[in-house]
């Protein structure tokens, strides 16, 4: 049997090395009950120190660390989106060395992907991820030794196979028929949204304390925040576009306020005593089903169809372009929400328009390839 080299342990039946190197403690496992095999691993780990200790060599360091690193220490309001995106990544490359990745070691990530029908805008989300991380070793990450994680970071192509679906916005019958088959607290989520155009998130985030009384109009409005703040309940809120915006009531919307009131002390369409997390349920999908809306990719079956329906129905309202940017929450630079009454009298007319469409204007939809 092999003699023991200092800086070996056993615990519980497993070889643990427990040793000073080149003035560094190492403490870990070497994750063998085998003498022999823990002493050449303690060989090994030695032998990488000194190189890095004497020549300068860069230790080697996994994606899946950097990966690690980077969750621990961003601080942005779509960090879990990220999570899921590296998530996706780790089988790939997760135990791969950081300066092995480039485009050719994704090859297989993106076309196991493509061939699992995900979209390529997906994919880019993913890799976009992957790109600031990679970004982020070269340009700011620096190790003991004041050495960038790796030396330059590699051009990454994000695809587009111009395969995006399209989006589906509703004619009337098919909203009445879609809305019927929502179960009554998706019903109202969606109502709100299609007479606001608020994005998914924004409804599910909505709070109480966001809304603002307009006494001389006789209605109230509510103003999100488009900074990111942290609230007593550990939840976080924030608009997409870092800008606060305005969401003007008309008749549907407000009822569907009223009747909201009293269900919840924070948010305005909570579940069972909680905030919803989302509206793309499996309930959502099954009622789209249901109503007989397009199941194939070519379409967006999510609840983002809502937003272009409510963008629509403006336009073919009348409604003059720079008002549509107001109501659809379009960054445009302004992050003013101080309107003045006439301002809002403006913007309220133009959703009250859709209730008189609703009401018997008649409307088209004109959808690609007659549809």
């Amino acid at each position: 049997m092999a003699k023991k080299i200092p800086g070996l342990v056993k615990r519980n039946d497993c070889w643990h090395i427990d040793k000073v190197i080149s003035g560094r403690r190492i403490c870990q496992s070497t994750g063998t009950s085998d003498l022999e095999e823990a002493q050449r691993y303690l060989a090994k780990i030695i032998d990488e120190i000194r190189q890095i200790s004497i020549y300068g060599a860069r230790p080697t360091r996994t994606f899946r660390e950097a990966a690690t690193k980077y969750l621990q220490e961003a601080n942005k309001r779509s960090l879990a989106r990220d999570a899921y995106c590296l998530k996706n990544l780790d089988p790939f490359i997760g135990d791969l060395d950081i300066t092995h990745v480039h485009m050719g070691t994704l090859n297989a990530y993106i076309e196991a992907r493509k061939a699992a029908g995900i979209k390529s805008k997906t994919i880019s989300r993913d890799l976009a991820v992957l790109r600031r991380i990679l970004s982020l070793a070269s340009r700011t990450w620096r190790d003991e030794y004041n050495k960038p994680w790796i030396d330059t970071a590699p051009l990454l192509e994000l695809p587009n196979w111009e395969d995006g679906a399209e989006p589906y916005p509703l004619n009337w019958k098919e909203q009445e028929r879609f809305f019927k088959l929502l179960p009554e607290y998706l019903r109202n989520m969606a109502l709100f949204k299609v007479n606001t155009g608020l994005r998914e998130q924004g409804v599910c985030w909505l709070r109480w304390d966001w809304e603002v009384k307009c006494p001389e109009l006789n209605t109230s409005i509510f103003i999100t925040p488009g900074k990111r703040v942290q609230y007593d309940d550990g939840l976080w809120g924030g608009e997409k576009n870092k800008e606060d915006q305005i969401v003007v009531l008309n008749q549907v919307a407000l009822s569907v306020i009223e009747g909201q009131r009293g269900l919840h002390p924070v948010y305005v369409f909570p579940f069972q005593g909680r905030r919803i997390g989302k509206i793309h349920t499996t309930a959502w999908k099954n009622a789209w089903k249901k109503a007989g809306l397009p199941v194939d990719g070519s379409h967006n079956k999510g609840p983002h169809n809502l937003k272009h329906t409510f963008g629509r129905r403006l336009r073919s309202a009348g409604v003059p372009l720079e008002t549509r940017k107001v109501l659809l929450h379009h960054k445009s630079g302004d992050i003013t929400t101080h309107y003045s009454g006439a301002e809002l009298k403006e913007l309220i007319n133009a959703v009250e328009s859709l209730c008189e469409v609703e009401n018997g204007i008649a409307l088209t939809l004109l959808r690609r390839g007659g549809k």
